[in-house]
This record gives C-alpha cells, structure tokens and sequence, in this order.
C-alpha cells in the first residue's frame, strides 16, 4: 500500500511554518494517542502515520530531501527509519520532550527504570435493599500485599543495599540496532536483569527476600451512597496491592452485590411488594398492614379491587443515586383461595354464585342484623 504524502497526513500545506507542522502534529497525536484508543488498530496506524511524518518533517534537512525526493528520498538517507512499533516512536521522540510536552510525560512503558505498580484488587460488598434504600458505612478488611515492616519497603535493610543495573545502566531498557540498506532498525526490550526496575538488589531482606513487601492486611472504611445498584463499583485509589520495593500501590474496587430479599423485588428506585389478600378483603375493602423498607405501614384496598391490581405508595422505594427523588412501592394484589372447606362454607359459597337476590338463610339472622349472610362469608374467609 503506497503511503499517503506526509503534508496531507498532518493536514498543511507544503509552506507550512515549524510551528503549524508541530501543532497540527500535536493535535493528530492527541486524537490516536493509544492510551486514548486502546485496542483500536486503526488508531495505532493513524498515531504510528502521524508520528512519522512529523519525524520527517520536522526536520530541516529530512524534510528539503522529502521535498525534492519524496518517499523514496527517504528511503535512501542513513539517517531515516519507519516505525515497526509503538515502542520504537515513544524511544525516537522521547529525547526531544515531544511527548512530555503533549502528554505530561508521555506514555507510561514497560521499562523506564521504574517498579511496576502493585496490581489492583476486586473485593464483593453485598448489601440488603434497607442499607441501599438509606446508604450506610461499611469497614471492610482487604487482604493484600503490605511494605515490608523490616526494611522499610525497600527491600534492603539500608539504602545502599540497592545499586543502579549494571545491564542497562539504570535505564531499565535494553536497545539492539541493526542496519539494512533502508536505515537502522531499532528494537527497545525491558532489560532482563532487573526486570525494567533499573536497580538490582545487592543485600536482600531476610523477612520479605528483596521484595519490599509482604502479605497483610488493612482495614478501609467506606460511605456507601444510597441508591446504588447491583454491578456499581466504589474505587479506593492507592489502597491495592503494593508494588515491589517502594512502587505505588494498585487500587480496589469494590463491586457492589445486591442481596435477595425475602419480601421486596426491585425494579430501578421501585420496589414491588406481593400482598395476599382474602375474597371478604377484595370484595368488601380492608386496610391492611405491609412491610416497607423504612418499617411497616398501611395501605388501604379498595371494595371491588381486582386480583393482580397494582396499587402505589409514594416515595417508599429506594432513593435516585445522588438525587432528591425517590421511587415508589408498588403493591400487587393477589387473591388467596382457600384448599379447604367445610359444608357450612361451601354452602354459604354455593347460595352466593346464585346471584345476590338469593334471601340469606333465618339462621343468618339470629342477630336481628341485616346482611348476615355477607357476614358470614366474611367471617368464613377472613
């Protein structure tokens, strides 16, 4: 594939002032950054494109050969190689502060004479649907990887007992460069012997073996806000796992779990509630006492209310996250059907599907009141 000119991939003109090919480089490398777009080849080619046009062009003498020559002048100078890997780029342009000027510092490698950070933790909180409902502080206790209480977390007993790589320099990189009749080729590979460290331990530690660290544990507190959802995380920035010998701390997340409640279905902030009334209850109408989150509470049925009604009250669900607003209780009405019955309840049912102008039995009325009948019905289902 013919590559494209190298004005047209910084988007200039062939006039184009140092300052306009650097500022447009610059905004080319801010957009297909990697860091910005992991795991997007097109963006690596387009970064790795930007890269070595800007290498070319900001240039004088790379570029007047560009200009007079085009590609294939490029190909023919000593001093000019292209990109094989990312590697490569941040290696070429990190002695002209190219990347520490756009990037405070660029992007973070795998060597560099620096520890890796310690690795990150993932710790499950289950919570009930009344700690959601309210927020609540919890202290947790996270097993993990401590400095070492002996040396300080160096690894070493004293200072002196860690010395700069001898392989490297104290780099924590080793280069190889080979040369073709298309340039050099360059190939940047953490160094082996300190594992990108840049620093070897001479005096080891007894306790942690010129780790720095140690398996402990600590104790974290923390504010969970009401309103949360399971599959939120909380992260806890620095309170992961240490690094070898002084490195910064990873971070834990703290992924929140929702718990089963034995009452409650949850539905975003709405919580739905299953209440079993009797016919007598429907029919008639009752208030009748059901559990919420806050404590329990009355609700009043309606006579004639339908079975798989849903009826609401307000504002006794479970809060917006980082809102006022808060969702409803929705209650659903179900019809309890009794398995059984005795011959009195039967008949009673049996006079009641004839229809309502069946005249109650005298029995009914023994009271002198009027309606015995329902009452009894009533008193046989309740």
């Amino acid at each position: 594939m013919d590559k494209r000119d190298y004005y047209e991939v910084l988007g200039v003109g062939r006039d184009a002032a140092d300052s306009d090919i650097k500022a447009a480089y610059r905004r080319l490398a801010m957009q297909y950054h990697p860091d910005k777009n992991p795991d997007n080849p097109e963006a690596e080619e387009r970064f790795k494109e930007a890269a070595e046009a800007y290498e070319v062009l900001s240039n004088a003498d790379k570029r007047a050969r560009y200009n007079q020559f085009g590609h294939r002048g490029m190909h023919a100078g000593q001093d000019y190689h292209p990109f094989s890997n990312m590697d490569e780029i941040f290696s070429a342009f990190g002695g002209n502060s190219i990347f520490e000027e756009f990037f405070g510092g660029g992007r973070r490698r795998s060597g560099g004479g620096h520890a890796q950070p310690g690795s990150d933790l993932k710790i499950r909180l289950p919570l009930t649907l009344e700690e959601i409902a309210s927020g609540i502080e919890k202290t947790i206790i996270i097993k993990k990887m401590v400095n070492c209480s002996d040396c300080g977390g160096r690894g070493t007993p004293t200072p002196e007992g860690v010395i700069a790589c001898t392989v490297c320099g104290g780099s924590g990189e080793v280069r190889q460069i080979t040369r073709s009749i298309f340039g050099q080729m360059i190939n940047v590979a953490p160094c082996s012997n300190c594992s990108g460290e840049g620093r070897v331990v001479k005096e080891p530690c007894k306790t942690c073996r010129g780790e720095g660290r140690v398996q402990g544990e600590a104790r974290e507190t923390i504010d969970i806000p009401a309103g949360v959802s399971d599959g939120n995380y909380i992260p806890l920035r620095g309170k992961g796992n240490v690094g070898r010998r002084g490195a910064p701390a990873g971070d834990v997340i703290v992924l929140i779990e929702e718990k089963p409640h034995k009452h409650f279905a949850r539905n975003g902030n709405d919580v739905i509630y299953d209440l079993t009334v009797s016919y007598p209850q429907a029919a008639l109408g009752a208030d009748v006492e059901v559990p919420t989150l806050t404590g329990a509470s009355v609700i009043t049925i309606e006579p004639g209310t339908q079975p798989g009604a849903l009826l609401r009250m307000r504002d006794k669900g479970i809060p917006q996250l980082n809102s006022n607003r808060r969702g409803d209780q929705i209650v659903r009405v179900n019809l309890h059907i009794p398995t059984r019955l005795n011959e009195e309840e039967r008949e009673l049912l049996r006079n009641l599907s004839n229809g309502p102008n069946i005249a109650a039995p005298a029995r009914d009325k023994k009271d002198g009141s009027k309606g015995g009948f329902f009452s009894k019905v009533k008193e046989a289902f309740s």
